[in-house]
């Protein structure tokens, strides 16, 4: 009897600890969702010009039509809804990276896709005369889809299957010789280059409707295609072989993980241009708050991204008056000393 209950005893306590880990992700997620909320109402407030959240709702509502109300409406919703998909779509994109390469480094440009994007637009500037980002957005996600397809067939090339580490050496290489192109481009016509420099300094200001309009479907469809393969990359991280014992078509899922990188991340690029740091970090941070489990890092990080897209944004706009700093430079400020005290944590480095 005393031996039953020993035995009863020992066989409780995982189920106890995981319901208990259970929780605090629910309540992680929970707390994470007010702070999303909370970041939408400072993008919405915070600018130049200071707006009551009163009047914010007002203006929301239609109730408003002075000078603040439509520098809401005009300039800061469409402001605040691309944070929202830029950095959803680059959070869940650098989870989908690091699980398929099973790289903790790896982020968005790992595949080349910033490089492609911004050598397509380079051609689309010097070449074809493009000089609106409604126009050159095209090219810009044609570009990441070209340089994604091409560094998956030569990292599947061969052997017939898709190695991680051929991938990400494939990425590198292409996105380095991508960016040196496209540099001396730039250098040869910095004049005829003008238009393309707001695009590549990475900012989500100047940003209208029509630009999310191209590529808002993109990220959709990969945030749809991101929840759907959270668990077979589950079994893809316990190894190949072991993941094909289980049952799980580990090439189908990289090839179906590649092509939602491609949408994520090239849509996100097309429309705000290259914003670095938070496709490598946020991983890293939704990993250290919830574990392995990659349904879990998947939600954790569509949510965890754009409040810190949207938060550097504020402080962008507030740091530098009258003026304001790119997005992309804060990140990068914030993004270098926080993945430096994560990665120093086994838990959080580990894939």
């Amino acid at each position: 009897m005393v031996i039953s209950q020993v035995r009863a005893g020992v066989a409780s306590a995982p189920v106890t600890r995981v319901a208990g880990f259970g929780r605090r992700r629910m309540l992680g997620f929970v707390a994470i969702s007010a702070a999303f909320v909370g970041v939408l109402v400072l993008s919405l407030s915070i600018g130049s010009r200071d707006v009551d959240f009163a009047d914010v709702w007002q203006a929301l509502l239609g109730g408003a039509s002075n000078a603040e109300a439509r520098d809401v409406l005009e300039l800061r919703v469409p402001r605040t809804v691309l944070g929202v998909l830029v950095g959803a779509a680059l959070g869940v994109g650098g989870a989908l990276i690091q699980a398929v390469t099973r790289n903790p480094l790896a982020d968005p440009g790992i595949l080349g896709v910033n490089a492609g994007s911004a050598f397509a637009v380079a051609i689309a500037v010097g070449v074809f005369g493009v000089t609106a980002p409604t126009d050159f957005i095209w090219f810009a996600f044609g570009g990441a889809l070209v340089a994604a397809v091409v560094v998956f067939f030569v990292g599947s090339a061969g052997r017939g299957t898709v190695s991680p580490a051929r991938i990400t050496l494939a990425g590198v290489s292409l996105g380095a010789v991508l960016t040196g192109i496209t540099s001396a481009m730039v250098l040869a016509n910095p004049r005829g280059y003008n238009a393309m420099r707001a695009w590549e300094a990475g900012t989500l200001a100047d940003r209208g409707w029509s630009t999310m309009a191209v590529a808002a479907p993109y990220v959709i469809i990969g945030l749809v295609a991101a929840i759907l393969l959270g668990r077979p990359l589950n079994a893809v991280a316990l190894g190949d072989d072991l993941a094909r014992s289980l049952g799980s078509r580990v090439v189908r899922t990289r090839v179906f993980a590649i092509v939602a990188i491609t949408l994520l991340c090239g849509a996100a690029t097309a429309m705000a241009g290259p914003i670095a740091f938070v496709g490598l970090m946020i991983p890293h941070v939704a990993r250290w708050l919830v574990g392995p489990d990659q349904r879990w890092i998947i939600a954790y990080s569509a949510l965890l991204a754009p409040v810190l897209l949207l938060a550097a944004d504020v402080l962008g706009r507030v740091i530098m008056p009258p003026g304001e700093l790119q997005v992309s430079i804060v990140t990068a400020v914030i993004g270098a000393p926080v993945l430096i005290v994560l990665v120093r944590r086994q838990r959080a480095s580990a894939l």
